[in-house]
Formats: structure tokens, C-alpha cells, sequence
């Protein structure tokens, strides 16, 4: 084989190599569909908030609200909490709350920054007259888990993302 043709093979292993490389690296944002299959639960339907969290545990930013109607916000306890001492405008964030056996499926805007990092996704969930779920799913926000399904605890079946 010449020298040219490795070098051809190389440059275009690399082209294909590039767009898998981590987000990290990059700087902005990505955003990510994010898919969430409910259980089969009777009753209302479920305030869902999905959280970014710090590496020591604590709330970094509010990246969705599934259920508008604030007067539930205190149900979804300890975001609640911590909303009501940081509070920002999340009227671009919330969408309709999502009944036992639906699914939802929301946009998230992710920093690339915090991707690989020490932070975590966490999706709390309640409805009303039922037990409330502070980590009803709460995985490692790293490549690998935005392309896994991850399993909930509580009114959460599991959730799934993909690049938008």
C-alpha cells in the first residue's frame, strides 16, 4: 500500500471518528430528546421536574417542568425548596403533566461543560394523593447514560434520550 492511500485511509477514519467524540470538548450546548414512558399508575397525572445537580448534591438548574400549574410546584418537595429560594423564570420550561401508562417526550438543553463531569440528572416526580419520589430516576450525566435506558423508582418506567 503507498504512503498516499494510508494517509487517505486515516484522514477519512478520523472524518467519521470526529462526530462521536464527547460533547465535553465542545463548548455550548447540545440539546437532547428525552423520552419518558410512565407506569401504569391510577390517578392524576404526574409533576415531573428534571433537575441538573452539582456534584455535591445540590440544584444547579431546573432543565424542565412537566405540569404548569404552580399551585402543585410544592408537592414536587425538595425542588420546591430549592426553587423558592433561587427563583427563576421557568415558564419556557414547562409543559403538560403526564398520566400513569403516557409518555412525554421534552427537549433538554444540555452545557457541554457539565457532560462527563460531576453531575447528575434528576427526575422527581408526584401526584396528587400519592407517595412523592425525590429520585424517582437519577443517573450520571455522561455519554453513556444519555445513550442508555435508564430505569425510574417510582411513577417513572425508564427514560431515553437521543441527540436532537
Amino acid at each position: 500500500m503507498s504512503c498516499l492511500y494510508k494517509i487517505g485511509l486515516l484522514a477519512l477514519a478520523l472524518t467519521f471518528a470526529g462526530p462521536s467524540a464527547s460533547f465535553a470538548q465542545q463548548p455550548g450546548t447540545t440539546k437532547y430528546k428525552c423520552m419518558i414512558q410512565m407506569t401504569n399508575y391510577m390517578g392524576e397525572g404526574a409533576y415531573i421536574v428534571v433537575s441538573l445537580i452539582n456534584g455535591k448534591g445540590a440544584y444547579d438548574k431546573t432543565l424542565y417542568v412537566l405540569g404548569s400549574n404552580k399551585k402543585w410546584y410544592p408537592d414536587v418537595k425538595e425542588w420546591h425548596k430549592a426553587f423558592a429560594k433561587k427563583r427563576t423564570d421557568i415558564s419556557a420550561i414547562t409543559g403538560a403533566s403526564v398520566a400513569g401508562g403516557d409518555r412525554s417526550v421534552t427537549v433538554l438543553e444540555i452545557d457541554n461543560a457539565k457532560l462527563n463531569s460531576d453531575y447528575k440528572l434528576r427526575f422527581e416526580s408526584a401526584v396528587e394523593d400519592k407517595p412523592y419520589y425525590v429520585k424517582d430516576l437519577e443517573i450520571p450525566l455522561t455519554t453513556e447514560s444519555l445513550s442508555a435506558k435508564n430505569e425510574g423508582t417510582g411513577y417513572i418506567r425508564y427514560v431515553r434520550f437521543s441527540p436532537n
